[in-house]
């Protein structure tokens, strides 16, 4: 993997997407192989999954304040 934040493009803003299964599988296919290489983007990939695994904890309640 790489750790140099200046290697390429990055993919982060699609992350929530990829990670709710929302991507077309070409841009899906381009995103995981994205994140065999890039820790950067990886550790965003993580905390993007960790976040959205919340989700259904919350109440439409939580949602409003």
């Amino acid at each position: 993997m790489t750790t140099d934040p200046g290697k390429g493009p990055h993919m982060r803003q699609l992350l929530g997407a990829y990670v709710l299964d929302a991507l077309p599988a070409p841009e899906a296919l381009e995103v995981s192989r994205h994140l065999q290489n890039c820790d950067r983007c990886a550790a965003d990939y993580v905390a993007v999954a960790e976040a959205a695994a919340l989700l259904p904890l919350l109440s439409e309640e939580d949602l409003l304040e």
